[in-house]
């Protein structure tokens, strides 16, 4: 795979080996930070982060800092690898946990923006609307789900877009006060 845009454009990373990953597609990628647009200087998390390409893309667009949680030991040997022969040690902190057992442990972390990518065999939708919970005010929320899926983070939510990419559905929602 490689990365799309920004300073690390087209360089190519890492993904790891079978089926307990579904790394998304570099066409759903790619719309996904173009909705986003500019995230100069914003903290992201990825959580369920796979291969970490959502992390590489965020930093090479201009985010300040990424946060990767992933519980998987092979997807965070392939992640750790790809941190380091991109570069990216001081922009990227690759948390070995699952998100559920992170946030048991997280000091009232907020992010800018809050990506989750979970597997799709298992969204698990508590720990989702759980992780919302990291954005911060006015902050946006993305969720990747399978096709017909539907979730609703809560009312302290707005949803601002939609988009189906065959294989996945993103959901762009803006955190409210």
């Amino acid at each position: 795979m490689r990365i799309i845009s920004g300073y690390l454009g087209r360089r190519q990373f890492d993904t790891p080996d079978g089926h307990k990953t579904h790394p998304m597609s570099e066409k759903a990628r790619g719309a996904l930070f173009n909705v986003l647009g500019d995230i100069e200087d914003l903290k992201i998390l990825d959580a369920f982060s796979g291969s970490g390409a959502l992390s590489y893309e965020a930093v090479s667009r201009g985010a300040r800092h990424a946060v990767a949680l992933e519980n998987d030991p092979s997807a965070q040997k392939v992640i750790a690898r790809n941190i380091e022969q991109l570069g990216l040690g001081n922009s990227i902190d690759l948390i070995k946990a699952s998100a559920g057992a992170w946030l048991k442990t997280a000091k009232q972390t907020a992010f800018d923006i809050v990506l989750l990518d979970p597997p799709y065999d298992n969204p698990q939708l508590n720990l989702l609307t759980q992780l919302a919970d990291c954005v911060k005010d006015y902050g946006i929320l993305v969720i990747s789900l399978p096709p017909r899926s539907i979730f609703a983070p809560g009312v302290k939510f707005e949803l601002l877009e939609s988009k189906n990419y065959g294989d996945a559905n993103l959901f762009f929602y803006r955190k409210l006060i």
